[in-house]
């Protein structure tokens, strides 16, 4: 599926997107600058989030790229998307980690990575930005776009520590946006179903990665691009429309 390039009107926004790297975060990353966005990248990985940002730039966008642990302090993060940008007044939560076991494998330095990542770093990166969001939705547009799962619904054996951090991550969605609401800050928790992306890639039970290959195959997934449409749609609209949940899934999981 391809999408019209420059399919939404984006063109005041300034974005903050992180997990930018690769699928998901990579996609919505492009049809936000693509619709007129200034783009900051976050990502740990550096060289990945720099060749988007040239991309992006080559393409006639604008975009900064900042190599940014989402887990770690922000400071330096938000200064230089200030300095190269403004005040942020579009924030995408979408950094994550997905890694499957048994619970009775007891591990834990999984458990830790997804919460530190998938939880944590969202509140991180949340709190870091709320004083633009406020000041933005004062003044215009804000929205705060959190990318949870449609796992936060679901019991799959293998992923209860994931799904549960998703779990976490709608019902935190739910409730910021009793707290944002009266600020003029839209919420939207983007909830995907199977999506073709790097996510399930570094999980290391063989059993775990042959059952989610199967399920690929019986179930075509979505493409990155599919969910970055979603987010160009909802972040578009009017200031008073607030599309507060989106599942987002493949016809055949549906």
């Amino acid at each position: 599926m391809t999408y019209d390039l420059n399919p939404y009107d984006l063109n005041t926004r300034i974005a903050v997107v992180t997990g930018a790297a690769s699928g998901i975060g990579s996609e919505i990353a492009l049809t936000l600058a693509r619709s007129g966005a200034r783009v900051a990248l976050l990502s740990r990985r550096a060289d990945r989030v720099q060749d988007l940002a040239d991309k992006i730039r080559a393409e006639g966008g604008q975009a900064l790229a900042v190599a940014t642990d989402v887990t770690a302090d922000l400071a330096d993060t938000v200064d230089a998307v200030h300095t190269a940008f403004g005040r942020v007044d579009l924030l995408v939560n979408n950094a994550g980690v997905m890694l499957a076991n048994p619970f009775t494998e007891g591990r834990v330095d999984e458990w830790r990575r997804m919460i530190d990542t998938n939880l944590t770093g969202l509140l991180n990166l949340t709190r870091a930005f709320t004083a633009d969001l406020m000041e933005s939705g004062r003044a215009g547009a804000a929205d705060l776009i959190n990318v949870s799962s449609i796992g936060a619904h679901l019991t799959f054996p293998n992923y209860a520590v994931y799904t549960a951090t998703k779990a976490a991550v709608t019902h935190l969605s739910a409730n910021l946006r009793t707290e944002f609401g009266p600020l003029g800050i839209r919420v939207t928790n983007v909830e995907p179903g199977l999506v073709a992306t790097e996510l399930g890639d570094h999980m290391d039970n063989p059993e775990v990665d042959a059952h989610l290959a199967a399920w690929r195959e019986q179930v075509p997934p979505l493409n990155p691009a599919d969910i970055a449409d979603v987010v160009g749609f909802v972040t578009s609209r009017p200031k008073q429309v607030n599309l507060r949940q989106v599942m987002v899934m493949p016809t055949l999981q549906a």
